[in-house]
This record gives structure tokens, C-alpha cells and sequence, in this order.
């Protein structure tokens, strides 16, 4: 296997080749182009392809390590590597996503490398994480979240799925994450966002943390656990579909269910709709032969959810190297309003 990447000129055409091998049916990869290429917590280029011998996909999506400072950040989440080990397993997962073509791990630098469908040269369209999403979008995605957990619902994981752990925050780094929060409301505040006076670094750490913790009781499934709308696409048939496994968990479904919402939702939106929605999802359960939660039960984890998507962003606000700043102002704001709205600074974590 050649040397895993740091910059786009190092995307290879023996490096792809090694790495999608399994899904080229003897085609041979003759020319590597990197039509774009960015940098947030990860590296990612889009590429075209063009071969020796045999066919393929003429575009691809390559995803992989960042800097060393983002893979020890996400290291502590656990996070560095899930993605590949997610594509390695072969497991086919059912809800819209962009088809993977290969992955490889190095363990010994944190790194990765994954190589995946590049869903605009299907008909997809990306969707802006600074831009609210419409409801139908919201509830398809809701449809295909329940789709996802109700394959697994409260009943262990395929063995190849084992690293998918439920969320885990000692209190080893409470300390961190309060000065973490606290610089992250302090820039919000500077940036002018609108946040409710209850909001402090020591609430919304205590909460963060309970968080977790909840959400690793109940029925267990698999998530997405990061589906902001940043991390989801229009499909060429209309459908919401998400990418960006990197955070993918065992948990309560929830979890999964109120985070896209709140992130995803313009507040008027989610004012008006976030009771029928989380009953559209809840019916998709049943349909799917899963022995859903009350209404009462889901509307209580929706009351709760803003504390941690809140805390969430404010500290990629303040890590400053994960997200653009403008990219975190929108979706802090969503948070900020439905943790205002459901007054989930009442939760007593």
C-alpha cells in the first residue's frame, strides 16, 4: 500500500488503485485529477479518474486525515478512524449514502483514507450547513434515520460493527470542556448571537456530559451521530441522504432524531412542525416492526436535546479548525433558539 496522502497532489493513481482494488474488477487507474479540494476537520477532493484498462467511476469523493492537531481531537472522540472501519466492515447501510468504493487505515500516524461515490455526478446536490433546510427535506431524512436505527433497534450490532461504541465523556475532561464552552459563548456573544442568559460554560458542560450519558441507555441502535444538515445531500430522486460517518455510534436513536432536526430547521420551522415531525418518525418506526417510544418519551429527549448540539458547536466555534465560523453562527443560532424555545436549561444534569 503506498504512503497515505497529506496534500491532494499526493492522491495518486497507484494509491487509489490499491485502495478502491477490491471494487475495480481488474480495471487499472492510468490518471488522477483533482478537480477541487478543501480542508476542515478532514481533507477531502473531489477527483476524476480516467484508466489503462478496464472501467470505473469517472469521479470520485476522496476523504482523508487532517493535520495532527484535528486527528488528536478527534482521537479523544474516538472519531479518527470510524469512517474507514465503517467501510471496511462491507455492511450495507439503509438509508441514502453515497456508495463507498474502498478505505484504508494507518494507526500508526491516526490516519485514513476514504474513497466514495461522488453523489454530484449522480444528480445529488449538497446541502449548505448555513442554510436552513425545507421540510420535506427534514422529513425524508427523518425517514431514513428511522430506517437506519430500526435495522439494529435494541439488539447487538454485526460483529464488523463492534468499534461503534455509545458516546463517552469523563469527567477527566470536564475541566477542558468548560474552558472549551466558555470561549465558545464568549465568541458567539462577540459575533452577536443571541443566547439565553442560562446558557454558562458550567450548565451547559454539566449537560453536555449527562448527555452522553443518556444517551447510552435505552434501546441501543446504530447512528449517524453528527447529522447536521452539512452532513446531507438532496438525492436525484428527491431523497435526503448523509455522508460524513465519521461520528458513527451506537445509541439512543434520539439522539440522532433531534440533533438533525434542531440543526437542520429554521426555529419558525421547527416552532411549528418539531411535534409532527418526531410523530412521522416515530410512525416510521412502527412500519418498520420496531416497538417505538411514546410520544410523551420522545418529546421528553426532544425537551433535552439542544444542551448537547449546543455545546457541541460552541466548541467547534472555539476550536476554530473543524468548521468555518460562519458555518457554526448558523447552526449555534438554531441550537441557541431551541434551547431558549424548550427552555432546556431547566434540565436539571
Amino acid at each position: 500500500m503506498p504512503r497515505l496522502p497529506d496534500r491532494p497532489g499526493e492522491l495518486t493513481a497507484d494509491l487509489l488503485g490499491a485502495v478502491m482494488g477490491p471494487h475495480l474488477d481488474g480495471a487499472i487507474i492510468a490518471e488522477v485529477r483533482v478537480i477541487e479540494a478543501a480542508e476542515g476537520t478532514n481533507r477531502r477532493a473531489r477527483v476524476q479518474l480516467s484508466y489503462a484498462r478496464g472501467t470505473g467511476p469517472e469521479r470520485v469523493f476522496v476523504k482523508w486525515h487532517g493535520p495532527l492537531l484535528n486527528r488528536l481531537a478527534l482521537l479523544a472522540l474516538r472519531a479518527h478512524d470510524a469512517e474507514a472501519r465503517l467501510v471496511a466492515s462491507d455492511i450495507a447501510l439503509p438509508v441514502a449514502s453515497p456508495r463507498f468504493y474502498g478505505a484504508t487505515r494507518a494507526p500508526a500516524r491516526l490516519g485514513s483514507i476514504v474513497v466514495m461515490e461522488d453523489i454530484t455526478a449522480a444528480g445529488g446536490r449538497p446541502n449548505d450547513a448555513r442554510r436552513a433546510l425545507p421540510l420535506d427535506e427534514v422529513a425524508s431524512g427523518l425517514g431514513g434515520l428511522a430506517a437506519l436505527h430500526a435495522e439494529w433497534w435494541d439488539r447487538p450490532l454485526p460483529a464488523a460493527l463492534d468499534f461503534c461504541r455509545p458516546w463517552h465523556l469523563g469527567r477527566a475532561y470536564a475541566p477542558i470542556s468548560a474552558v472549551s464552552l466558555a470561549r465558545g459563548l464568549a465568541k458567539a456573544r462577540r459575533g452577536g448571537l443571541e443566547l439565553a442568559s442560562q446558557a454558562s460554560a458550567r450548565r451547559l458542560e454539566r449537560q453536555f456530559r449527562a448527555h452522553a450519558l443518556w444517551a447510552a441507555r435505552g434501546p441501543q441502535c446504530l447512528l449517524h451521530g453528527d447529522p447536521h444538515p452539512g452532513n446531507t445531500y438532496r438525492t436525484a430522486q428527491g431523497a435526503t441522504g448523509f455522508y460524513d460517518w465519521q461520528l458513527v455510534r451506537r445509541g439512543n436513536a434520539a439522539h440522532d432524531v433531534s440533533y438533525f432536526m434542531i440543526s437542520s430547521l429554521a426555529p419558525a420551522d421547527r416552532r411549528q412542525d418539531e411535534r409532527a415531525l418526531l410523530n412521522h418518525y416515530r410512525r416510521a418506526l412502527i412500519e418498520a416492526g420496531v416497538s417505538a417510544p411514546s410520544e410523551a418519551a420522545l418529546w421528553r429527549c426532544h425537551v433535552a436535546a439542544p444542551a448537547f448540539g449546543l455545546s457541541t458547536w460552541l466548541h467547534t466555534l472555539a476550536f476554530g479548525r473543524f468548521q468555518d465560523d460562519e458555518v457554526s453562527y448558523a447552526t449555534i443560532s438554531r441550537f441557541a433558539a431551541a434551547y431558549r424555545d424548550l427552555e432546556s436549561w431547566r434540565d436539571p444534569a
